[in-house]
């Protein structure tokens, strides 16, 4: 199975309500941090990549019909690469102030924290601290840092990806952006909308 959609937002800019969504359309898998969570077996694939080692990308992708959030996103060249008829999705928040606050109280303070004594929980962290030190900022802690990197990010996807191919989505869009891009029926049923920082935290445990 080809992936039809490479998103390449970051966390924390809809890609929960994004997976359902997209699994919805397409009738598929979507790819998702929260898939290694289920499967740690992906786990030394993805640090093969922020190790800059050879990945087998039909293989971590085996199965799925889109992908969004990190970590895809942060090798959305070459999931593009490998799916060249697939949408660029990029998603982003209203603004980057909005974004920081909503990856610094849940992605980044989860990722501050020493993972349990749980070896694929202990391999997971290690990758994902990796991922953000090696692809996003080594300063990914820190606001003004992490913030000139999230809009770097997003200004090099607009630049570099296929005019043709690049969709924009943000939280309030709903349906209609990715479906006219997929050339699929708007559903009847509003957008999903999941995964707020109350329920990531409530999820992990961070304000306990």
């Amino acid at each position: 199975m080809s992936l039809r959609v490479v998103g390449a937002g970051l966390g924390r800019t809809g890609t929960h309500s994004l997976q359902i969504a997209l699994q919805q359309l397409l009738g598929a898998p979507c790819y998702h941090m929260l898939e290694i969570i289920e499967h740690p077996e992906f786990i030394p694939a993805w640090q093969d990549a922020v190790d800059g080692k050879p990945v087998d990308w039909e293989a971590v992708m085996n199965g799925y019909s889109a992908a969004v959030d990190w970590p895809a996103a942060a090798y959305w060249r070459e999931l593009a690469e490998w799916n060249p008829d697939a949408i660029i999705l990029l998603s982003t928040r209203s603004s980057t102030d909005a974004w920081w606050k909503s990856a610094n109280d849940t992605i980044f303070e989860i990722s501050r924290r020493e993972a349990p004594p749980v070896p694929a929980l202990q391999a997971q962290q290690k990758m994902a601290v990796d991922m953000l030190t090696k692809t996003f900022t080594p300063n990914w802690s820190n606001e003004a840092d992490a913030k000139k990197a999230y809009e770097l990010h997003n200004e090099t996807v607009r630049a570099t990806a296929p005019r043709d191919r690049l969709v924009e989505w943000q939280p309030g869009d709903g349906w209609e952006p990715i479906c006219s891009a997929l050339s699929l029926p708007v559903p009847d049923e509003p957008f999903p909308h999941v995964n707020s920082t109350a329920e990531f935290r409530a999820m992990l445990g961070l304000d306990a």
